[in-house]
């Protein structure tokens, strides 16, 4: 728990930003995003140009008003990445049908010459999503072509660069396999064009490596096996993760808490979900499904203090609905004298219009770690995420308010320290 004269001034800080200069960081930062034709992913692109042409203001972006925070700027952040289908950005964001018609002319010109890079493809992780024959390259060949394809897009943007995963949700792996708990189990893995190392975690690998901040924003396993979250830390290279929270599940995480300060008993939780975009036909997969449900499931226990016995949790492939996602959920409580009441919430929302600035705010957060030297698992990240990882030991908070004073504090903290040189350890890791 935050300490109260910590909270306190956290919020007068919060209060007293309208006064304070904007110091936001003018460097160029690169966003290399697994997914980028995705529907959150092109969303993001779009935003961002769409702010940068001055056509949108940065609404929906949760840290746009903390303008005295050394995080770069929106009109400064620069995309490429990969993906399964090689379609251009202009064209897979009008097949999405997120942007408005507007909006999609507004970037037609600059998204049509955006190409994604070849992602990495392996059916037995994305089943039904794989587009084309599986890659032909071993673990190791494939780490050394994304760390090229990032070492040229930072050399091209001279800045940083942060890699983001926004691709559709993988298989589910059983994390107490051998191989993932030592690093050097985990390379001999790699060595060995081991079948157990998904292309999440080739990524998460290749970023680690090479001293590239990561964040996971789908329920794939990636940074969070336990041998790479160790070689983030022995590397201080910031990571965070995992499966962003967006829609139903943030609601959770605000409603739970409220409830139980008020003794308001939860009998039961009741979750629908319907969506009808490339996510959703992912999460028909059995197997895909598991990560999604295993990241959504265990928030109310830590909100409410208690596990609730009849906690539902359903998500359903609806191709009409599109990215039009409908999160239903029925609450059944008991109150004084143990009279039973029921709380009804529809959230009708878009999903990649709320997932797309959150990913965006992740990155620059990463970043401004990597630059003030504090590598390893990003905790105070916890607040964007449904299933946070934390460092070793800690428990995740699920709480949403103590999660954003977190985030800030850990912000503000960051704010007073200088940029750091360049990362020598993972210099002498490559060297060896």
């Amino acid at each position: 728990m935050l300490r109260q004269n910590s909270l306190s001034n956290i919020i007068l800080n919060q209060l007293s930003l309208s006064t304070n200069p904007s110091s936001s960081n003018e460097s160029a930062l690169g966003i290399a995003i697994i997914g980028l034709g995705g529907a959150v992913a092109t969303t993001a692109v779009a935003g961002s140009l769409l702010m940068k042409k001055g056509l949108q203001e940065p609404v929906g972006l949760p840290l746009a008003e903390f303008g005295h925070l050394d995080l770069v700027s929106y009109k400064n952040l620069h995309f490429t990445g990969w993906d399964l289908y090689q379609d251009d950005l202009y064209k897979a964001a009008k097949h999405h049908g997120v942007l408005d018609r507007e909006q999609l002319a507004a970037v037609e010109e600059d998204m049509s010459n955006m190409f994604p890079l070849q992602a990495i493809r392996n059916e037995a992780y994305c089943e039904g999503v794989v587009n084309g024959a599986n890659s032909t390259e071993t673990h190791r060949e494939l780490v050394v072509t994304i760390q090229q394809q990032i070492a040229d897009f930072k050399k091209e943007i001279g800045g940083n660069v942060v890699v983001i995963n926004l691709a559709s949700t993988e298989s589910h792996i059983d994390l107490t396999d051998e191989k993932y708990q030592t690093v050097a189990a985990f390379e001999e893995a790699m060595d060995s064009h081991h079948e157990c190392i998904s292309p999440a975690m080739i990524y998460a690998y290749a970023c680690i490596t090479s001293g590239t901040p990561y964040g996971n924003f789908t329920p794939s396993v990636g940074a969070d096996v336990p041998a790479l979250r160790l070689l983030a830390n022995e590397l201080d290279v910031p990571v965070a993760g995992k499966d962003g929270k967006t829609g139903q599940t943030y609601i959770k995480t605000v409603i739970a808490p409220a409830l139980r300060a008020r003794a308001l008993h939860v009998d039961g939780w009741f979750s629908t979900n319907i969506l009808g975009n490339r996510d959703g036909e992912a999460l028909r997969k059995p197997k895909s499904l598991l990560n999604k449900i295993n990241t959504k499931g265990d928030v109310l226990a830590n909100c409410l203090g208690y596990p609730v016995e009849d906690h539902v949790v359903k998500i359903n492939y609806y191709k009409p609905r599109g990215d039009n996602k409908e999160a239903w959920d029925n609450i059944d409580v008991t109150g004084f004298l143990g009279h039973q009441m029921q709380i009804k919430v529809n959230f009708l929302c878009k999903d990649s219009i709320l997932a797309a600035p959150l990913a965006m705010e992740i990155a620059r957060c990463l970043d401004m770690a990597g630059r003030k030297g504090r590598g390893g698992v990003a905790e105070a990240l916890g607040v964007f995420f449904k299933a946070p990882m934390t460092r070793e030991g800690n428990e995740p908070n699920h709480n949403f308010t103590e999660q954003q004073l977190e985030l800030l504090r850990w912000l503000e903290e960051l704010n007073e320290l200088d940029d750091t040189p360049l990362n020598k350890k993972v210099e002498e890791k490559q060297a060896i």
